[in-house]
């Protein structure tokens, strides 16, 4: 049991609630609110009454006995402002509210409205109670009654600057902002640390374990936004047999316990186990902590970021429901820039190493990320909101440190050395109408013989162990042009650079992986479409010089400018460059012909789409915080290319070695046009020409591709 850290008692917190819901119930009913300001406060207080009444509801058990359609009804309300068709005229469009109050207070406005529309998540938490009351749904409250009175002091800022004829400067009203979220770090920060590790904070573990999973209303206990698409999901592993539910949980659990064994980590002394999923899975997810159960881990399944203290850019890591807007999502993701100041950083990461010192022991026993990924969105490209927060250049250096530090920071406590993780990704009913034969693909590419893969990749290694570097060309309008250097190997007969992959932590099976040499890594990385962490790139370059980034572009922008600032705020994260973190080989030649024979291929995850081409990571090593821990092949060569010059620097400043960040980037078969080999013998082998297979041993894997093109 986690050792919490001096929150309020429950009496106090809900007079504080009370009070607050008062007074913005006060706020909503006020006749005296005119014009813009009164139209944002009045709207707000409305929406924020509405948490109130759903409170109420839910704890009155009302919400046990409540039909599906009034559910349905009750969750739409408390997402439709997002919803595209609402967004125009929602008050955290920065666009609305520039209009109505000016660049300057309309980005502030516009950012504290999109705080106080993430809260359903807290109100179902908060509402969630027995006896005694759980600690995590009094911090729930807590978080709660905090946005909601923000919310009544920027309010009287106006009523007060109102009554001398003026409206606040926007200096007061970020003043007022940077100091709540200043303050509230120790509160919100320390409470995602035990919300990583903690199994007692078993909200959405109760959900999972407990409901009636036939009985769909169960979806609508998060307090995430639920759409048809959630629903047709859970149906459908609804309809499944039992054994098919358990094979799926049992190649995800398997997956991550081989990793564990592969790598030589004992996982006898680990005690928790993280699971991250999408709503719509819970029947697996069920089975998986059961299966885990038996493996001595219990589960910690902790929601998506809610706040922007603790939010990362566009990811949400942790159980999440639909997302309402991505435009929304988007809009907001730098709205850490109101509030990222050297004094914020040291301020939570003070904060998060008193939150993991004062529960060593739990953070020390947590085994790692299990995730389940779904795919199937439609890509989407953002517009960019003139009026949104956006970091400058001092932010972004600010976040990028953060980053990097917050990662180190967790490391300490959950030594990368001694976890692990698995991943593994299925459709959503969303991908169209062949979901349920691309499931079934899916399903079939998750569980490829692992043996047949480590024996055809061996071929690949051998040949790459003798090459000095390796040539990438692209085709078809792929401009790829790069040439990859290799690291020496000491002694050929028992160290190789290229790790064998299979389907254990990296499912499904089908890749040769290595972290580069960086000098000598020179070149032109091409895609003319890519899919990364939810976002769509169109002519997607990276341009290198000794493993480095030093140029960077991307298409479907009005201007060069602005594609160059949305590939460094969502790739670079940030960073002014990054280094070649990995270059690797995919072979599943499976999957890619599934992609291609359904056109998902724009929909497929990375952990897919790395498997089918020549892919390319920039950012962390594969290896990050583990370069010193020995990884053997099945053949017992050690693979001894786990560093790069950049992550060498950890032995001085590992604030200098590490990034916080490692994004694939696939080159698909269908615009490639080699893989060719330089020797140390001075001699040329091609692995792969137009798109195929050709060093002997590897052919076999041409079959999925015949007819293809």
């Amino acid at each position: 049991m986690s050792k919490e850290l001096g929150e309020p008692s429950f009496e106090v917190l809900q007079e504080r609630y009370d009070l607050a819901m008062g007074r913005i119930r006060e706020i909503a009913l006020d006749p005296a609110l005119e014009g813009e300001s009164g139209d944002y406060f009045s709207k707000m207080a409305q929406h924020l009454q509405m948490l109130g009444q759903t409170r109420e509801w839910l704890l009155e058990g009302a919400a046990d006995t409540a039909d599906g359609e009034t559910l349905r009804v009750r969750n739409q309300d408390l997402y439709r402002d997002l919803l595209e068709d609402h967004y125009a005229r929602c008050w955290a469009n920065p666009r609305r509210a520039a209009k109505a109050f000016g660049s300057n207070t309309g980005a502030l406005m516009a950012m504290l409205a999109a705080e106080l529309y993430e809260l359903p998540g807290l109100v179902y938490e908060s509402a969630a109670v027995r006896v005694p009351v759980p600690y995590w749904s009094l911090a729930a409250l807590e978080e709660l009654t905090a946005s909601l009175e923000l919310f009544i002091e920027i309010f009287s800022l106006f009523t007060s600057s109102a009554e001398e004829g003026k409206t606040p400067a926007p200096a007061r009203i970020r003043e007022t902002l940077y100091w709540f979220f200043s303050d509230y770090t120790d509160v919100f920060a320390a409470q995602r640390v035990l919300d990583a590790i903690d199994p007692g904070r078993d909200f959405a573990v109760r959900i999972v374990m407990d409901s009636d999973l036939t009985d769909l209303r169960y979806l609508y206990r998060y307090g995430e936004y639920v759409t048809d698409n959630e629903l047709d999901t859970a149906r459908f592993l609804n309809s499944r047999t039992s054994e098919e539910i358990e094979a799926m949980a049992r190649t995800f659990t398997e997956g991550y316990r081989t990793g564990f064994v592969k790598a030589g980590k004992d996982l006898s002394r680990k005690k928790t186990v993280n699971i991250r999923y999408q709503l719509g899975f819970e029947r697996m997810v069920r089975e998986a902590v059961r299966q885990f159960e038996a493996m001595g881990l219990q589960p910690v399944i902790y929601r998506r970021a809610l706040s922007r203290i603790c939010k990362n850019q566009v990811a949400r890591t942790g159980y999440s429901g639909a997302l309402a807007n991505p435009q929304f999502d988007y809009d907001h993701k730098e709205d850490q820039a109101l509030f990222l100041d050297k004094a914020y950083v040291h301020r939570k990461l003070d904060v998060m190493r008193t939150a993991y010192e004062a529960n060593r022991e739990t953070a020390g026993e947590h085994a790692g990320p299990a995730v389940i990924e779904v795919f199937g969105e439609p890509p989407f490209t953002p517009k960019e909101c003139p009026g949104a927060l956006r970091l400058g250049r001092k932010g972004q250096a600010l976040s990028a440190t953060l980053l990097q530090q917050t990662a180190q920071l967790t490391n300490t406590y959950i030594i990368g050395e001694e976890r692990s993780f698995t991943i593994i990704a299925f459709p959503s009913p969303r991908i169209g109408p062949a979901f349920e034969e691309i499931f079934r693909d899916t399903m079939a590419v998750n569980t490829m013989d692992s043996r047949k893969y480590e024996k055809i990749q061996q071929f690949l290694i051998d040949a790459l162990d003798q090459a000095e570097s390796v040539h990438v060309t692209g085709r078809c309008g792929n401009r790829t042009d790069l040439t990859i250097a290799l690291a020496p190997l000491a002694d050929p007969e028992k160290q190789t650079n290229f790790e064998n992959c299979v389907a254990d932590v990296n499912i499904p099976v089908g890749e040769v992986f290595t972290s580069p040499q960086l000098e000598g890594t020179n070149g032109v990385l091409h895609v003319s479409q890519v899919y990364l962490n939810g976002l769509d790139y169109h002519d997607l370059s990276l341009t290198f010089k000794d493993g480095m980034i030093t140029d960077y572009g991307c298409g479907g922008f009005e201007s060069e400018e602005a594609g160059r600032e949305y590939v460094k705020n969502t790739v670079l994260f940030h960073h002014e460059t990054l280094p070649m973190g990995e270059f690797a080989i995919g072979t599943n030649t499976a999957a890619y012909a599934m992609s291609v024979r359904y056109g998902i291929g724009a929909q497929l995850p990375i952990l897919i789409a790395e498997k089918c081409g020549p892919h390319f990571a920039v950012g962390d090593t594969c290896y990050s915080w583990e370069e010193d821990v020995p990884v053997f092949n099945p053949d017992g060569k050690e693979v001894t290319a786990r560093d790069n010059s950049v992550s060498l620097m950890r032995r001085e400043d590992p604030g200098k070695a590490y990034f916080g960040c490692h994004t694939d980037i696939t080159i698909p078969y269908s615009q490639l046009g080699s893989v060719e080999l330089c020797c140390r013998d001075g001699s040329k082998v091609l692995l792969l020409s137009e798109g195929r297979f050709v060093l002997p041993g590897t052919l076999e894997l041409n079959s999925p591709l015949e007819g293809l093109e």
